[in-house]
């Protein structure tokens, strides 16, 4: 059976032009439903990301590296779901 991570979409940005690559995550993220994720990868520490996530969408993310450098940064950006929004 696929682990969460495994079955994640893909963004890798490494190619894009570093002021272009805020805007594709940001996008991707507002795609997403709550519960879902994608599998950024990264050729650097996408910390700042994760503090501008922090700043704009407060108790909706979760952030979890899956690989730290020092040539490719993978990390599993999710929506958390809110409680009581699940079915009963």
């Amino acid at each position: 059976m696929a682990t969460r991570e495994e079955t994640d979409s893909i963004v890798d940005v490494r190619q894009m032009a570093p002021r272009d690559r805020h805007t594709r995550i940001f996008a991707d993220f507002a795609r997403l439903a709550p519960g879902e994720a994608f599998t950024l990868v990264n050729d650097h520490d996408p910390k700042p990301l994760y503090y501008q996530f922090t700043f704009e969408h407060p108790g909706e993310v979760d952030w979890r590296y899956l690989e730290e450098g020092p040539e490719v940064w993978r990390v599993r950006i999710g929506k958390v779901e809110k409680a009581g929004s699940g079915a009963h």
